[in-house]
């Protein structure tokens, strides 16, 4: 009796297990609240006659979503249309988050210029965007958008059957099959094969010391799946071509002015601050660096691409995620220009429904999964490019 209790003492006063048992504490008593919470409800919302639960998903939305990147009709349910806005709002963010990077890399590497003006300049361009609402912004590029481009009827030809009017840019485009998806997923695996070749190949050749040229195996494994899939599927390349009419342009595709100005106002407000986190990132690698790079001859381009930004990058990663992690939630402002994100068909899937608990409840988990997605790739990026223990 007294080994056991001794061995009880002595596993409470473990670290590691009373760190399990909070945790496991905690997450039972939130468990509980949560379901108290919803029992209540439940109960209070029935004998109201409110119906409740998501059995609406399956009925029919009879609502029009002005754009949607896959198929979607009024007849569609509402499960569909709720598909569609998060859809939208993955898209416009992938595409804020890469435009964000590119241009607060520049413009944190600017920042640190040797070049007054161009210093300047960078520093103006940050302190302007970091202090004024997104919001604001988003306002402001849809306005100049509807108001300061001509109308349909008398829309730019900017390139040849490439319009520009205040509907927005509208281009040719490849009309998509399911043989294209085909073609698109085999040059993905190419891509995927490519990579694991070039490093296979690599390490093995630091390994042994001996030079080998692998670029032609590298190149057969990357264009080997496509062109088997291209054999195989045989893909139309009918184009879509835009016409300018009377009152409206027809064919092609259209960039909307919702979607333009939710992509510039979120990659422009976002970038502000990346810029400061890559500035702050590139002045952690001590002088020591460059100077060692330059005794090998390099120019400061490539020290900067070879020796400084690799090192920077384990202080450059933790913030960035959560940049990034902000930017998808602010996405939801897209309401306020009309862009059909996933809040936007939510409320107003809640608005026929009635059912405000059920679609809260939706996309609230859908940026909750999103954000977990987006910590756990960039928590494993971070580790491939932290320092290591010799």
């Amino acid at each position: 009796m007294r080994v056991d209790a001794s061995s009880g003492t002595s596993l409470l006063y473990n670290l590691r297990f009373r760190a399990i048992l909070y945790q496991v504490l905690a997450v039972g008593s939130i468990v509980l609240v949560g379901l108290y919470l919803f029992s209540n409800v439940s109960q209070k919302l029935a004998e109201q006659n409110i119906a409740t639960g998501f059995g609406y998903l399956s009925r029919e939305a009879g609502f029009v979503i002005s754009q949607s990147l896959i198929d979607y009709k009024p007849t569609d349910t509402y499960g569909r249309a709720i598909l569609v806005g998060i859809v939208n709002t993955v898209w416009v963010s992938v595409w804020s988050v890469a435009l964000a990077t590119i241009i607060g890399l520049f413009v944190g590497i600017a920042r640190l210029s040797r070049n007054p003006l161009l210093a300047f300049l960078a520093f103006l361009y940050v302190e302007a965007l970091r202090n004024v609402p997104l919001l604001l912004y988003l306002f402001l590029w849809y306005a100049l958008i509807v108001t300061g481009l001509p109308a349909v009827r008398e829309a730019w030809e900017i390139l040849p059957h490439v319009f520009l009017s205040n509907s927005g840019l509208t281009v040719p485009s490849l009309i998509w099959t399911s043989a294209h998806t085909i073609v698109l997923l085999a040059l993905v695996l190419g891509g995927i094969l490519g990579i694991f070749v070039n490093r296979r190949a690599t390490a093995e050749r630091i390994r042994t010391g001996q030079a080998r040229v692998i670029w032609p195996l590298v190149a057969l494994v990357l264009l080997l799946p496509s062109v088997l899939a291209i054999l195989a599927v045989q893909p139309d390349l009918t184009l879509s071509i835009p016409e300018k009419g009377r009152f409206r342009l027809t064919g092609g595709s259209q960039l909307t002015p919702e979607f333009t100005a939710l992509l510039v106002g979120l990659a422009l407000s976002a970038s502000a601050g990346i810029a400061e986190i890559v500035r702050s990132g590139i002045l952690s690698v001590r002088k020591g660096q460059w100077e060692a790079a330059r005794a090998l001859g390099l120019r400061d381009g490539l020290t900067m691409r070879l020796v400084v930004l690799p090192q920077a990058l384990r202080v450059i990663i933790p913030p960035l995620t959560s940049s990034y992690l902000s930017l998808f939630k602010n996405s939801s402002l897209a309401i306020a220009i009309g862009y059909p994100d996933l809040v936007m068909v939510s409320n107003t899937t809640m608005n026929q429904t009635g059912q405000a608990i059920e679609g809260i409840a939706i996309f609230m988990l859908v940026y909750l999964g999103l954000s977990i997605m987006i910590s756990l790739f960039m928590n494993w990026y971070n580790s491939r490019v932290a320092l290591k223990e010799r």
